[in-house]
Parts: structure tokens; C-alpha cells; sequence
């Protein structure tokens, strides 16, 4: 009879396990993906997350909003970073395969119009950005600056800050043919700091002294017009799960939400949420 119930134990253990059950071994594990924007917010998290709970791995990869979403519709990621909210479309989707998105909102932040260092011009209005980036505006003398060809640089369809930007500035119009289009914040950051004659747009962590950022309708992007509303290209941050959170994932979203977390956010250059200055 014991040698029975062992090896009947020893079954139902394998069986969890390839199934994923709760306890076996790959309950210890979070699997982040998506937003470049929430991306240092994802990661500085993890760090002290693991810190903390040494016994748990967490894995964070960017790739974009699109992708971090499709990544919790197809059932291979925990957690979905994204600075957009999810399209209907894609609500859709995920509950025609089983998957309910609960989104916890986890920081704001502003899209920064930026520009390199020694572009004069350090004023905009949203009518000119749409402009530049719908072909309309091509040389920076148009605007007060150099005699210099505007080159546009952008976010690819997948990013969830290009979407914003899309509706905010663009409002439904398209990014000129010969925009450059980049797979992240950081790659849009890098790309305007080596050209003088660039412009794009980047998540408030990725403000640094090598780029620009420019006064959009009369305020600049910081932590404090993103709060009281005065800079008008901001946005919340998601972190999205399939359900509401249970286990490992409920404390990791609960450790992001709590005064720690929000810590974090702001050392990353972000809004945050729920910490009081």
C-alpha cells in the first residue's frame, strides 16, 4: 500500500508539473514582456523584486506594446507592459482564447518632443510637430531655426507610445513616407542625440543631457506638468495580467504598487501613481 501511494504521489507530481501547476517549479518564475517605455520601470523592479525574494526569477524583454499583448493573448508571457491601453480589438481576441486582461495602472508619464542639443528652436505647438511629421514642415528654418533639413524620426505601428503619439498629435493622420522609424525609445533617443537636424519623441525615463526636449503648447515635459496635467502629451502605463493576480504575480504587482515600487518609478524618471513627495 505505501509503495503504492509513492508512486501515485510521484505521478500527480509530474503531471503539475507539466502542466505548470501552482507549486511545482515553474511557479517561481514571472515572465515579463512588451512596452520600451515601462521597460526600465519592468526591470529596476525585478532587480529589487529578486532581491527580496531570491527563490522567485524574474525575466524582463521589451519589443513593444503589440507585442507584450499578443504575448498574454497567446498564453506566453505573466505579465504584458504596455503605455496604451488595450485595443478592443484585442480584448477580443484574448477572450476568444480563454484570456480575461485585468490592467493595473502602474505609473504616468509624458511623451518628450525632443531634438538635438544644438537645435535653437526650444518651442513648439502640437499643430507644428503634426506638421513636421506629416511632411508639411521640412527644414528647421520654417520654425525660427537653422537652415537645415528636418529628418523625422519615429516609433513603428507595434509601439504603444506611437499610438499615443498617433492620436494625440498625428490625430489620425500618417507619419511622412521618409520618417525613420525605430523599434524603441532608446533607439529613437540614441538616433536624435547624433543628428542635428533630427526630431522624435521619447518616454520621460529616457530624457538625458544628449538630447533636447522641446516646450510643447506653452510647458515642458517633467515630472510635475505630467502631474497636474499642464503638459498635454501624457499617458498612464499598464502592467496587464490574465485575471486578477494571484501568487507570485500578485506580489510582484503589489510590490511595483506599493511605496517601494513607486520609488522606482520615480528614480526611472516616471510619474508615479500612489507615492506621496
Amino acid at each position: 500500500m505505501r509503495s503504492f501511494r509513492f508512486v501515485l504521489a510521484v505521478v500527480v507530481i509530474a503531471v503539475f508539473a507539466l502542466a505548470g501547476g501552482s507549486w511545482a517549479a515553474g511557479s517561481k518564475k514571472i515572465n515579463i514582456v512588451g512596452s520600451t517605455t515601462v521597460l526600465p520601470i519592468a526591470q529596476a523592479c525585478a532587480e529589487k523584486f529578486m532581491d527580496l525574494y531570491p527563490e522567485i526569477d524574474v525575466s524582463v524583454k521589451g519589443g513593444g506594446s503589440g507585442v507584450g499583448i499578443s504575448a498574454l493573448i497567446d498564453g506566453t508571457c505573466d505579465i504584458a507592459d504596455a503605455s496604451r491601453p488595450m485595443k478592443p480589438s484585442e480584448v477580443k481576441r484574448a477572450k476568444a482564447k480563454g484570456i480575461n486582461p485585468v490592467a493595473h495602472v502602474i505609473a504616468r508619464d509624458g511623451i518628450a518632443v525632443v531634438v538635438h542639443p544644438s537645435n535653437p528652436v526650444s518651442a513648439l505647438t502640437i499643430d507644428q510637430i503634426k506638421d513636421i511629421y506629416v511632411g508639411k514642415i521640412k527644414n528647421w528654418k520654417e520654425l525660427g531655426g537653422k537652415d537645415m533639413k528636418i529628418i523625422v524620426i519615429s516609433r513603428d505601428s507595434s509601439s504603444g507610445t506611437y499610438e499615443v503619439f498617433e492620436h494625440l498629435v498625428l490625430k489620425g493622420a500618417k507619419v511622412r513616407k521618409d520618417a525613420l522609424l525605430m523599434a524603441s525609445n532608446k533607439a529613437v533617443a540614441m538616433a536624435v542625440a547624433k543628428t542635428p537636424g533630427a526630431i522624435g519623441y521619447v518616454g520621460l525615463g529616457y530624457l538625458s543631457k544628449s538630447l533636447k526636449a522641446l516646450k510643447v503648447d506653452g510647458a515642458y515635459p517633467t515630472l510635475e506638468t505630467v502631474r497636474d496635467g499642464s503638459y498635454k502629451l501624457s499617458r498612464p502605463l499598464f502592467m496587464y495580467t490574465n485575471g486578477k493576480p494571484k501568487g507570485v504575480i500578485k506580489e510582484f504587482i503589489d510590490f511595483v504598487l506599493s511605496p517601494e515600487g513607486q520609488k522606482i518609478v520615480k528614480e526611472q524618471g516616471f510619474v508615479p501613481i500612489k507615492l506621496k513627495d
